[in-house]
């Protein structure tokens, strides 16, 4: 793992590239939902994609607190970027753990390259929290398989090159019987649907997949048969970390823009920034990163630690993204008239916030899982 010098630097890296490349192009992108796929090769060039990724395989080896690190200063400039980065983390984690040397040469090291895009489809119209109730299936058919479903709301789907889709190999084995496939998205059978039009996060693509009798070599299958469900849950905590850290870099943005505008803003002959009420929302809203930023990093450094974090990312998670939904609604107000209008970047932090307590596991299911662990 990295010391603190290595992660200075590491955070100083991505600060400069989000202060200079991503924030300024962050209004046009929400607005146009732009891909902006230039963003991302440059990312991977500076050694920020991949950041837990073994360094053998391509990845920066840097360990968990750098990805939250990064993922946190990432967010700070815009959210859908920072989004793609932790798709690729994911991703990368799931190949670089699981995957066989010819998958990791065929889809990770061109992915850490931004050479293809991925997908990480496991959402359903019947199966989102609830995933007992996946309905797309993978049937034997010779030494291959063949896929037959639909997924719905999958990041990337309107743009990635391949996907990783779970899909039911023994339906009557439960959770035991869901399996991992790495599926080119350009096969025949593949279908994309349409793309949606989202609240927040404009710029990082969402839609559907149809998978009508799609063909599938055995080579095709990531990790042991039956064990797809555990491999997904197994980089959960890690996910819940890096969005986590997101919605910290979300709510110090949207920080820093509050005590900008009440500084400058001045009402009855003085700035708002001397006004109790207006103090004591931005105090709130500095008590809260503070707090929002040790939970990422304590969940971060057990991980690094090789220990069993899932009440800590859990707890991260949920705080972190309810803070950043709160005291963005502070900023806006903090803002008066002005933060409810479309271009102005508290508006849009808002926005960008609220998916935060939903993907990677709704925040009513992050207090089931902390109940679980609590009472174990």
């Amino acid at each position: 793992m990295p010391d603190q010098e290595a992660l200075d630097a590491l955070r100083d890296t991505a600060r400069r590239f989000a202060e200079a490349e991503v924030a300024p192009r962050a209004a046009e992108l929400d607005e146009t939902e732009a891909f902006p796929a230039d963003l991302y090769r440059r990312l991977a060039a500076l050694g920020l994609l991949g950041i837990t990724v073994p360094e053998a395989m391509g990845g920066a080896e840097a360990g968990v607190e750098a990805y939250a690190i990064v993922m946190e200063e990432l967010a700070r400039g815009y959210a859908s970027v920072a989004d793609q980065v932790g798709l690729v983390e994911l991703l990368g984690t799931l190949l670089g753990d699981h995957g066989t040397a010819a998958q990791r040469a065929r889809y990770l090291t061109p992915l850490l390259r931004y050479d293809i895009r991925c997908a990480y489809a496991l959402t359903e119209a019947e199966a989102g929290s609830d995933l007992a109730n996946l309905r797309t299936t993978a049937r034997r058919d010779g030494t291959g398989w063949v896929l037959d479903g639909e997924k719905m709301w999958i990041h990337m789907a309107p743009r990635a090159d391949f996907a990783a889709v779970l899909a039911r190999t023994d339906p009557a084995a439960g959770h035991r019987g869901m399996s991992i496939f790495l599926v080119d998205l350009a096969a025949p059978g593949v279908e994309r649907l349409r793309a949606e039009h989202k609240m927040g996060q404009r710029a990082s693509p969402v839609g559907g997949l149809r998978f009508t009798g799609v063909k599938l070599g055995a080579d095709a299958l990531l990790g042991p048969e039956g064990r797809g469900f555990h491999l997904m849950m197994s980089v959960l905590d890690k996910g819940r970390i890096g969005i986590a850290a997101l919605a910290t870099g979300i709510l110090r943005n949207a920080l820093e823009e509050s005590i900008a505008f009440a500084k400058a803003r001045v009402q009855f002959g003085r700035p708002i920034a001397e006004q109790q009420a207006i103090r004591f929302m931005v105090a709130d809203m500095a008590k809260d990163l503070h707090a929002a930023r040790l939970m990422v990093r304590d969940a971060a450094r057990g991980m690094d630690a090789g220990r069993r974090v899932t009440l800590e990312a859990s707890m991260a998670k949920c705080f972190a993204s309810d803070a950043a939904v709160a005291r963005c609604a502070d900023a806006v107000q903090i803002h008066g008239g002005t933060g409810y209008i479309r271009g102005v970047t508290v508006e849009r932090l808002y926005r960008d916030a609220k998916i935060t307590q939903i993907y990677e596991g709704t925040n009513q299911i992050q207090r089931v899982i902390m109940a679980r662990e609590i009472f174990a």
